[in-house]
């Protein structure tokens, strides 16, 4: 299986990296700096340097791709922020997160999901529970939480035009990793074990984009 993780300088997508090569998969994975790119290599994946809120370099993406068929695309990159309602965000704190969260997701679908549907393959896009407008009961990580939900929108409406690809929306859980910090209770390897095998069960199991838990479990609503 050819696997390409977007965003897998550390944490998750690091570990997604990891898994997936120890399975013997071929991985491609892109980081935006030198470390990200050198860690990726030393676990036997192909780098590709990718800025994902840099319109030059998703574009450039598109050419390192090009007749590429991706099995299983995953979006990863991400930035948290920490701020509520009480005071307005900080205009570069809302750029940063919208433009990595949500515009650089918006940027790779046009250039790798073809190259999913010709595998008749999946794309995963790791989401959080801080994105399900359902759930919503505190405005921490506001802006983080509204570029989840932008996110989510962002798979659901751009699946149809996609239709021999499968979408899903995920939510990795709460996870030791430099965002999650320390007291996460989910080691990152345990998180995307179960990412993993969530994913595995899709095609079977669903025909239209799902939001669903790193254990595979649907969240009601949106």
């Amino acid at each position: 299986m050819k696997v390409l993780i977007l965003g897998a300088s550390r944490g998750i997508g690091l570990e997604f990296v990891r898994q997936y090569r120890a399975a013997g998969d071929i991985v491609i994975a892109t980081a935006r700096d030198a470390e990200g790119l050198t860690r990726i290599e030393q676990l036997g994946a192909k780098p590709l340097k990718l800025d994902v809120t840099d319109a030059a370099s998703v574009s450039g993406l598109g050419w390192q791709l090009d007749g590429e068929k991706v099995d299983l695309a995953i979006y990863v990159a991400g930035v948290m922020s920490h701020g509520g309602a009480k005071e307005p965000p900080p205009r570069d704190e809302f750029d940063q997160v919208m433009r990595t969260n949500v515009w650089g997701a918006m940027q790779a679908i046009p250039l790798v999901a073809p190259l999913v549907e010709a595998a008749h393959g999946c794309f995963a896009f790791v989401s959080s529970q801080m994105g399900h407008i359902a759930g919503a009961d505190n405005s921490y990580g506001w802006v983080y939480r509204a570029s989840k939900a932008a996110l989510n929108m962002a798979a659901v409406a751009a699946q149809p035009d996609y239709p021999h690809a499968t979408f899903v929306v995920l939510s990795p859980g709460w996870v030791q990793t430099d965002m999650g910090g320390e007291k996460a209770p989910l080691p990152v390897e345990a998180s995307v074990e179960w990412l993993r095998r969530t994913i595995d069960e899709l095609p079977a199991k669903h025909r239209h984009v799902p939001f669903l838990d790193y254990d595979g479990t649907a969240f009601k609503g949106w």
